[in-house]
């Protein structure tokens, strides 16, 4: 479980809760974490697991099945391509990759190697969530032609990075890993890189992921044919370092007459009407769903008349550090391990999770050029625009570049 702080420990606590899954390495390059993290893990399984920095060492032991991936974005893609190559399943949170092409590559290896590879959109595994799912699919609303996403959340300004030396705890080579080197700075670890483009993917892929992913899902679409944003730092002007945006519409369309779109607002408490943070609105050709983001969703009809409400307030944990990824009892970590063991298939596959993971990506891209993106439906490449095309990818440091 490279990554033992934060989303790694909710991982520890639900796969120990599994019946015959057993964590054999906690891994962090900052020490500081591991104890903490083994000692979870060992209440729960009553046995230690070995405390590593390097995730290397786990993948040259022939015990381990698996690795859980909860690290920054920038090492999700590379480390689960070299964990596939040395024969591992994979769990890696979203997204899946830092780049298009690093979840283009780790797709084919996947499949190239025979590995299941799980990306952590856990919606995929609600009950609830496949219902409403379903009932769209059925045409409980009729023929789907928008939906549209909200995200909000209140993220104070991180101040201006001062040049430090790392904490003496923390491999700042190894924390790199695929990143160009550059120094240490003290707004950066352990949450604020989320922020900054070198290691970071803004609030598009930290948060965004998860309903791009219920809405691609909702309206059987993958790639799209067109992409705009706007937006940018717009709250906290002047006050800190940050580059991603706090502020941010990402428009997709899937040809005529089909869009989905996220809002995401990092520096505002205020959701859209009637959500606490995060959601989707649904409309279709005989009425509209509107889904909390979590397990609950109520079905209106064209005039705005409820038609039923599935879930509840036992379903809505609106006060969990993170509300867009509530920690619902949801399947997702059962889904994975008995998809290893052959009793079932993954709800969440790589292919899945890449498609959702680059329409946030184009999304960034657009915004980080300003101007809007022709895209190939096929695959979501970029057309006739040399310069957003080389935002595919991104700079390695030496000797990391991922390859299938």
């Amino acid at each position: 479980a490279p990554g033992s702080s934060g989303r790694g420990i909710e991982l520890i606590n639900k796969f120990t809760a599994l019946p015959g899954v057993e964590f054999k390495y906690v891994i962090d390059p900052d020490r500081r974490y591991l104890a903490p993290a083994a000692a979870i893990a060992e209440k729960a399984q009553g046995r230690a697991p070995k405390q590593e920095t390097d995730f290397r060492r786990a993948l040259e032991d022939k015990d381990v099945d698996a690795l859980l991936i909860t690290t920054p974005d920038h090492w999700h893609a590379p480390m689960a391509i070299l964990a596939a190559k040395a024969g591992k399943h994979v769990y890696v949170e979203k997204p899946c990759s830092h780049s298009p092409r690093e979840g283009e590559i780790l797709v084919e290896v996947a499949r190239k190697h025979g590995r299941l590879v799980q990306m952590g959109s856990q919606r995929r595994s609600i009950a609830n969530v496949n219902r409403m799912v379903r009932e769209i699919h059925e045409g409980v609303v009729g023929k789907l032609f928008l939906a549209q996403c909200f995200y909000s959340r209140r993220r104070p300004p991180i101040g201006f990075g001062k040049a430090i030396a790392p904490p003496a705890e923390l491999d700042w080579d190894l924390w790199q890993g695929p990143a160009p080197r550059t120094e240490y700075r003290d707004n950066l670890h352990p949450y604020n890189w989320h922020w900054f483009w070198r290691w970071g993917t803004g609030e598009a892929l930290n948060n965004g992921v998860h309903l791009l992913d219920v809405a691609r899902w909702a309206m059987q679409v993958s790639f799209p044919t067109k992409v705009n944003s706007f937006g940018g730092r717009w709250h906290d002007v002047g006050l800190d370092d940050w580059e991603a945006p706090d502020t941010q519409e990402i428009q997709l369309e899937f040809g005529p007459g089909r869009g989905i779109s996220w809002f995401g607002r990092s520096c505002s408490t205020y959701g859209a009407p009637g959500y606490k943070a995060n959601g989707i609105v649904f409309f279709g050709s005989k009425g509209t769903v509107d889904y909390d983001g979590s397990g609950t969703y109520t079905v209106y009809d064209l005039d705005n008349k409820p038609v039923k409400t599935v879930g509840g307030a036992s379903t809505r944990k609106v006060d969990l550090a993170n509300s867009a990824d509530p920690g619902l009892d949801d399947t997702h970590a059962l889904n994975f391990v008995e998809s290893i063991r052959g009793n079932a298939q993954l709800t969440a596959p790589i292919d899945q999770g890449h498609c959702s993971t680059v329409l946030a990506q184009l999304g960034n891209i657009a915004q980080r050029t300003g101007r809007s993106l022709s895209t190939d439906p096929a695959n979501g490449h970029i057309v006739g625009d040399p310069e957003a095309s080389k935002l595919w990818t991104r700079e390695y440091a030496p000797g990391w570049e991922p390859t299938a």
